[in-house]
């Protein structure tokens, strides 16, 4: 089997397992139900949840305990998107080749499904406890809640939108990318890992692969903000320039860009090797995300 029908194949299987969690379309509060569930499936990579299937494979975990941490972490994600796109903050219009749950359901309800993923997404977690009450679950749970929180990805969120129309460091720069979007790449590798029995220094080197992983993926994400087209990309192309964000092209130029990406990727690569278990699938997935053309 190629790498790319095993990636259709294991995609699947995560959106299968997404579908058997998505809440059901009733009751009163169904409209937050309906937009919950419009933007957890509109479609995407699922990235994060297969990332993390792969180090828990990777670490020898078999069981079924690693499914509502894998679910959880693709809300954590749907949910930051969805507030990303309102008017406040991006003001997109399309995400993925279609609209954005905001431009669907209104504004209100945007910041509410938002919001609904959030808590669902821990709910979902907690599921896992019923599982297996271990020490593993529990520090599954802590890296889960940390890395999505003012430390991470929404720390990372924060300087991101106070930075809009001001030259930004490289520092700073850095510091933006390794929360908003190393953070949840960190959280699902280490909580594969974790869950896996990994030893807390096989947990470090996963972190840092994580990272490199994370960085890579948003300045590849920069290069093809002015390289791609909106029918290629399925969003908005030139959007970072729309809202006068500095981004790793505009401060390095296009040619250091790509040339980063090409070091921090095969830096990723080699620490990812040098761990004493072996996942080929997960390095070609690692490699594809930071070549990817969409």
């Amino acid at each position: 089997m190629s790498f790319k029908e095993e990636l259709q194949k294991k995609t699947q299987k995560i959106e299968e397992l997404l579908g058997q969690y998505l809440p059901k379309e009733e009751g009163f509060q169904r409209t937050v139900l309906e937009a919950m569930n419009y933007s957890v499936t509109a479609g995407g990579k699922r990235l994060r949840p297969m990332l993390m299937q792969e180090t828990y494979r990777m670490f020898g975990g078999g069981g079924k305990v690693i499914e509502p941490f894998m679910v959880a972490i693709e809300m954590i994600h749907t949910y930051s998107l969805v507030h990303d796109d309102l008017p406040a903050m991006d003001n997109d219009e399309y995400r993925r080749g279609r609209k954005t749950t905001h431009a669907v359901y209104g504004e209100a309800f945007g910041i509410l499904a938002g919001d609904a993923l959030l808590n669902f997404a821990f709910e979902t977690a907690a599921g896992a406890f019923d599982m297996e009450l271990s020490e593993r679950t529990a520090r599954a749970m802590q890296i889960l809640a940390g890395k999505a929180g003012i430390y991470g990805m929404i720390g990372g969120q924060v300087v991101d939108v106070e930075s809009e129309g001001q030259a930004v460091s490289k520092d700073k720069l850095d510091f933006i990318y390794r929360l908003k979007t190393s953070a949840l790449i960190e959280s699902s590798m280490m909580i594969g890992a974790v869950l896996a029995g990994a030893s807390r220094e096989e947990i470090d080197k996963i972190r840092k692969v994580a990272e490199d992983v994370g960085v890579a993926f948003q300045i590849q994400d920069d290069i093809l903000d002015v390289t791609s087209t909106l029918e290629v990309l399925g969003k908005p192309i030139n959007s970072d320039d729309k809202n006068h964000k500095t981004t790793y092209v505009t401060l390095e130029g296009l040619e250091k860009a790509r040339e980063d990406v090409e070091q921090i990727s095969r830096r990723a690569l080699e620490t990812l090797d040098s761990l004493e278990y072996q996942n080929p699938f997960l390095n070609d997935l690692i490699t594809m995300l930071m070549t990817r053309e969409k």
